[in-house]
């Protein structure tokens, strides 16, 4: 066998095919001579995603990326990055060429990509297919945050139902006080906090979760084979942080938070059956003074006059 696992590393070494291998975390821990190559990357670097992305942007080398603002693209991608079991798609280099790439997830969440050159592959077609690939991506993206919106997550709720082993866990997040945020500094002032509240969370949160905006203020972050208690120390940890932030810097001592309910998920639960029971885990949080996280599980279960 390991004769068998060497043939394969030198064939992939040599083959004009990019081939990566991204661990959990999304850091590069593999990557063939094409790949380190095509991406600018040196021997034996394990460099995150992120990291890759960023060097070349501002190096303008590597893959071609129209955004005049890196980390709103990066929350934007990274919000749907490694969330699909097996993803294909286009993409242009600084060189002119054009490639093809292949991702593949594991249960475990480690991602491997492979890329084919299709420069030469009927050129007339491919803006009609690049036409395709970015009207799929605007329907599945929120315009304001760059964020994943209620169509994606719902999907992905399916995916995390489907998956074997432990169920995940759905959170319902609001931000606290929005319309009084809105009302006292302005509409612009308020996008400014969604999008800075945007790129915090996809900055904590792991490849495999998937963060969304579904409504004016209220997002949602599912968990794949997590736990209500484990997400909650996730939502806590990054409550703290948002608690820190001061994202208009013409009033420097404005600071936001939020609340978030926390539902985990059942056998047979669709996405309306989680956001019901993580919404009556939020109203609980509010109700109880924001800026804190509830679980469904803590939860008195529905009174009679309540459900009627």
């Amino acid at each position: 066998m390991s004769d068998v696992l060497e043939q394969l590393r030198q064939v992939e070494q040599s083959t004009p095919v990019l081939v990566a291998l991204f661990d959990a975390s999304d850091r590069l821990r593999y990557a063939n001579a094409a790949f380190r190559a095509a991406m600018f990357i040196a021997e034996g670097e394990e460099i995150s995603w992120e990291e890759m992305v960023r060097r070349n942007y501002h190096a303008g080398r590597g893959t071609i990326i129209n955004t005049s603002d890196i980390d709103e693209w990066i929350v934007a991608h990274r919000s749907r990055r490694g969330k699909q079991r097996q993803k294909v798609f286009e993409v242009d280099f600084h060189d002119g060429r054009w490639l093809l790439v292949t991702q593949t997830v594991s249960d475990d969440g480690w991602m491997l990509a492979h890329a084919i050159d299709v420069t030469a592959f009927r050129p007339d077609e491919r803006e009609m297919r690049l036409a395709r690939d970015r009207a799929v991506y605007a329907s599945y993206t929120d315009e304001l945050t760059g964020l994943a919106n209620r169509r994606f997550v719902t999907a992905r709720v399916a995916d995390m139902q489907a998956q074997d082993g432990p169920g995940g866990a759905f959170c319902l997040i609001d931000l606290d006080n929005f319309k009084t945020i809105n009302d006292r500094f302005g509409h612009q002032a308020g996008d400014t906090i969604l999008r800075d509240f945007a790129l915090r969370m996809v900055q904590q949160i792991r490849r495999a979760d998937c963060f969304a905006r579904v409504g004016g203020e209220e997002f949602v972050l599912t968990l794949p084979a997590t736990s209500a208690d484990a997400a909650r120390l996730i939502v806590e940890r990054i409550l703290a942080v948002v608690q820190l932030a001061r994202p208009l810097p013409e009033r420097p001592d404005f600071s936001y938070s939020f609340s978030a309910g926390i539902a985990q998920s059942r056998p047979g639960d669709t996405f309306t059956d989680l956001y019901s029971r993580a919404d009556r885990a939020l109203y609980a949080a509010k109700m109880a003074g924001r800026s804190r996280i509830h679980l469904e599980k803590d939860m008195p279960p529905p009174s009679i006059a309540t459900l009627g």
